[in-house]
């Protein structure tokens, strides 16, 4: 279980398991390119500090060549409606002229008339980690009527997929690491524990090389005002889901005279630490399965303390599944959240909890793979390697075990199912982690920036909506503008409520500002 925690691609997978695990198995076309003078430095950010330097015509006079989009490893060809396409951008944005990076596009071109074109509208799915090439044309009938008016782009960030993409482990390795203990019992488990994140950052380390210390959100943002303007527009226009919404924030914060017209759904909290993260999600996952537990009849306080004791007992003796394999207490955890993340996946988590009290771990094991993104070959996907290496670069808090300790009978208080694996999950993720982090929180602030809309949705298991009212804060006044849902699921857009969709494609489209403080039932 991560920080931030993957968005679009979860919640495809967990619509697609139901019925598997049920059944028990500014108006106007834009052109010009805008200049990078008003960029301002992350705070906390030794790569970035000082005076923007000047960009060499090499890289903003870059000429993309569009062509067919081709199969990878993880994911199949989209259809020819799709276009991708390589950018080169600085390793080392402090030197810009120095050496080259390869980041992977992916577009498909406006449908409507040259004289409606606003100009690309440029996708980041969260994670980090999320690879915008893979998930970008399955998202594309969502955001069909976006296309009108918008070449539809979104990429692979550095670090991750076919952008210089980052394998930490082997899959052999990945599978073996599944019986270490996520919330260790002794001290041996401890060790165990704390071993096992060293190893994993050494396996990045020796994988990403130079790469490992220029994966930030601020390198990020970076790159995303060299797409603006070798896709010829003069402001960014911008959906950013999940951690894409922090991406976002910092990238308004960087450009704020850049910015165009800029969605931001499934807020993060921007004023929380990588310790706030944790709590924040403990407290948002408890919620969506409180919920979830109202929904089939159950008293949450009750239905929760018999989950917790069904992982006590896995934790003891893990179990059978069909494949062989044994369903660990981690595993089982990273079973119960997946189906959390949208209202669809429900009805797979009462099967899969069923089978498990029945001593059967097929079910739950089916959608920990799925999050974990394993296939049934045994090969597994690569998000979580590279949402680790950006996360452990941007977040410079890195508790001890001691610490970690001392806070774990507030996790349990905040969450007796998550809170345990949450809390742990603060001393190991980035234990022993070969580089440095750059700050405690991301700046975001924006002053001067063109209205930016934010959607929170009240039901929100991996960021909590409270986390929407603080970026708005954070943005600034007149700039933060807050849409609330009052939904289930992560994310709101797409998700059901046509208030939502009108609103947000009102903004995107023609330019209107929905009312601060709007709310949509």
């Amino acid at each position: 279980m991560a920080r931030f925690v993957r968005w679009t691609a979860l919640g495809a997978a967990a619509a697609l398991l139901v019925a598997g695990c049920s059944s028990g198995t500014s108006d106007g076309g834009e052109d010009g390119k805008g200049s990078t003078a008003d960029a301002r430095p992350s705070a906390g950010s030794p790569a970035t500090t000082g005076a923007p330097k000047a960009l060499p015509a090499s890289l903003t006079g870059q000429k993309l060549d569009w062509g067919r989009c081709k199969e990878t490893s993880d994911s199949p060809a989209p259809s020819s409606e799709w276009q991708c396409a390589t950018l080169k951008a600085p390793l080392d944005w402090s030197k810009p002229d120095g050496d080259t990076i390869d980041l992977a596009l992916v577009r498909a071109k406006a449908g409507g008339s040259g004289s409606k074109r606003i100009g690309s509208l440029l996708f980041n799915f969260g994670g980090p980690g999320g690879s915008g090439v893979s998930t970008l044309p399955a998202y594309g009938s969502t955001v069909s009527s976006l296309r009108e008016r918008y070449d539809l782009v979104s990429w692979d960030p550095r670090g991750v997929g076919a952008s210089e993409g980052v394998r930490c482990r082997s899959d052999r390795a990945i599978q073996a690491a599944e019986s270490v203990d996520s919330t260790p019992d002794t001290s041996s488990e401890e060790q165990t524990y704390l071993k096992d994140a060293a190893d994993f950052g050494q396996g990045c380390e020796k994988a990403a090389g130079p790469l490992m210390a220029h994966v930030s959100t601020t390198d990020t943002a970076r790159d995303m005002d060299l797409m603006r303007q070798v896709l010829g527009d003069t402001k960014l226009h911008y959906f950013g889901i999940s951690y894409g919404t922090e991406l976002g924030g910092v990238y308004a914060h960087l450009f704020p005279k850049n910015v165009g017209r800029l969605i931001l759904d499934a807020v993060v909290d921007p004023s929380a630490d990588s310790v706030g993260h944790a709590k924040n999600q403990a407290k948002g996952f408890q919620l969506a399965l409180d919920n979830y537990l109202k929904s089939t009849g159950q008293d949450p306080e009750e239905g929760s303390a018999k989950i917790a004791d069904l992982l006590k007992r896995i934790d003891a003796n893990p179990l059978p599944t069909s494949s062989g394999r044994r369903l660990t207490q981690t595993l089982a955890v990273t079973g119960i959240v997946l189906p959390l993340y949208s209202q669809e996946g429900w009805p797979s988590l009462t099967s899969a909890l069923q089978s498990a009290e029945q001593g059967d771990g097929s079910e739950l094991l089916t959608l920990a793979d799925a999050y974990n993104e394993r296939d049934s070959s045994g090969h597994y996907g690569t998000t979580t390697h590279s949402q680790r290496v950006i996360s452990c670069l941007d977040d410079k808090q890195r508790p001890t075990l001691e610490e970690t300790k001392k806070l774990l009978p507030e996790f349990e208080k905040i969450s007796p199912v998550f809170g345990t694996f949450l809390g742990w999950d603060t001393a190991g993720w980035c234990h022993d982690w070969p580089v440095a982090g750059q700050f405690d929180t991301p700046e975001v602030n924006a002053a001067g920036a063109a209205p930016i809309l934010l959607v929170g949705n009240t039901g929100d298991p991996a960021t909590p909506y409270e986390g929407a009212r603080k970026m708005a804060d954070e943005l600034g006044k007149g700039v933060g503008v807050l849409l609330t849902w009052k939904g289930e699921g992560h994310g709101a857009y797409g998700s059901g409520s046509d208030c939502v969709d009108s609103a947000v494609d009102g903004y995107l489209l023609n330019g209107t500002v929905p009312k601060d403080g709007t709310v949509c039932s």
